[in-house]
């Protein structure tokens, strides 16, 4: 019997993938762990590996396919001295003359089950029941979406019955089961919606709007799209509140200066950059109330940062992450920038490399621009856009003199933070960079 390989999620935020390459061929034998295609996602290229050993029976979609959804089929396995069968076809009968087009039934991204066109949101009966979630030893067949929300929300899979293929759990289910748990069915209908109103999406430019000027047009990437649909998320449903403070950094500048000289023999040089992602991890900490995610129903308070540094690529913005930056060396921020920037920009980032912090920095200082500000990148409560540092008059005590400073601006959830709190972290910030002592205890 053919098992049927389907297209992965292989990033949290993957909907659709390009099929870039296939590294095996028809025939070919395959163990668990083999490499068998490189799939463009939202944010990388990455390599995807065979869970199954058999034979290449089938390849179902070609190598250079664009927008592929996750779950749907893109090759045949047999076991080996087997062979696939053929996919029949059912014959269309002619349409009659003057017979209304069909139009295919959207379906579900999560389960691939077909809904209603009646109400996008009720799912029509799929043609056999439920099915129990099947076990290969311990594991229990969930989709990647579904293990991690059951991880956020501490249910366990194996209480779970699937409604995806072959009983395969899916989003749907985890939250089903968070529903059940939180609250009885009988007081559902009575209690309000937490859930953000939909906003409807601008329409989309037709070709009859493009102005008859010459122009060249590019194909969006899939990192293109999913930047735009999640920053218009971001701004509809995310209420900014923005605070601005200016920071004197010339004893920081000094402080570079030496730990550079310092830091030369073993081939480390630190950025203002790398200074900055310390001191923002430091304040989160020192500031608790601004390191948090906003949920519907919770709030959650992380105990350290995590601090995703937005990085600009060909193909546009991915935030890889520093993990820990508030007990980490200035050293290691700086070595493990470097290599996630560059990675970041060839396209070989691992999904857990650019998911999962907890705020984030955006730094526009090397470019002049003197203060912005930023979009969130939620599901994050914060995001802090960083300028140009430039001298400036500034009261030295209490006397006008020239200093060297930067304005800085934070972005902040205002569901989740308030305007005083979010005014407490940038102190705290503005005193670790005129103080950047303070940073290092």
């Amino acid at each position: 019997m053919s098992i049927e390989i389907k297209m992965p999620a292989l990033s949290p935020t993957m909907e659709e993938g390009t099929l870039a390459k296939w590294l095996v061929k028809e025939g070919d034998t395959v163990k668990a762990g083999d490499l068998m295609a490189e799939i463009e996602t939202d944010k990388a290229t990455m390599e995807f590996e065979a869970v199954d050993e058999g034979v290449v029976g089938k390849i179902v979609v070609a190598e250079g396919t664009d927008g592929v959804k996750v779950g749907t089929v893109i090759m045949l396995l047999d076991a080996e001295g087997e062979e696939s069968a053929p996919v029949a076809k059912k014959p269309e009968p002619a349409p009659a003359k003057d017979a209304p087009k069909q139009v295919d039934a959207p379906v579900d991204r999560e389960t691939s089950e077909p809904v209603s066109q009646d109400n996008p949101e009720i799912k029509q009966p799929a043609a056999s029941q439920k099915a129990e979630p099947r076990a290969e030893g311990d594991r229990v067949k969930a989709s990647p979406l579904a293990r991690r929300m059951a991880a956020e929300k501490g249910v366990a899979l194996s209480s779970l019955t699937g409604s995806g293929p072959n009983g395969r759990i899916v989003k749907a289910d985890v939250e089903g089961a968070k529903a059940d748990a939180a609250q009885p069915a009988s007081a559902t209908a009575t209690q309000p919606s937490t859930t953000a109103p939909a906003v409807p999406a601008p329409a989309p430019v037709t070709p009859a709007q493009i102005p008859n000027i010459p122009h060249e047009t590019t194909k969006l990437s899939n990192m293109r799209k999913t930047i735009a649909r999640r920053l218009t998320e971001s701004k509809q449903q995310v209420p900014h509140i923005y605070l601005t403070i200016d920071v004197r950094l010339d004893k920081l500048l000094r402080l570079r200066a030496e730990l550079n000289d310092s830091l030369g023999a073993r081939g480390v040089k630190l950025s203002v950059n790398d200074l900055m992602i310390k001191a923002l991890a430091v304040a989160l900490v020192q500031v608790p109330k601004c390191n948090v995610m906003y949920t519907p129903n919770e709030l959650v308070t992380f105990k350290r940062a995590d601090i995703s540094v937005a990085v600009s690529t060909a193909e546009g913005l991915i935030t890889p992450v520093i993990t820990e930056a508030d007990t980490a060396s200035l050293s290691s921020i700086s070595t493990r920038m470097k290599d996630l920037a560059a990675r970041a920009r060839d396209k070989k980032l691992k999904p857990e490399e650019f998911t999962g912090g907890t705020a984030s920095i955006s730094n526009m200082g090397m470019f002049g621009i003197k203060q912005f500000e930023a979009v969130i990148n939620p599901p994050q409560g914060m995001i802090l856009a960083v300028g140009a540092g430039e001298k400036r008059p500034y009261v030295i005590d209490d006397a006008l003199g020239i200093a060297t400073v930067m304005s800085a601006t934070g972005s902040f959830d205002h569901r989740a933070i308030d305007g005083a709190d979010g005014a407490e972290l940038m102190q705290a910030f503005k005193a670790l960079c005129e103080n950047p002592l303070g940073m290092l205890a």
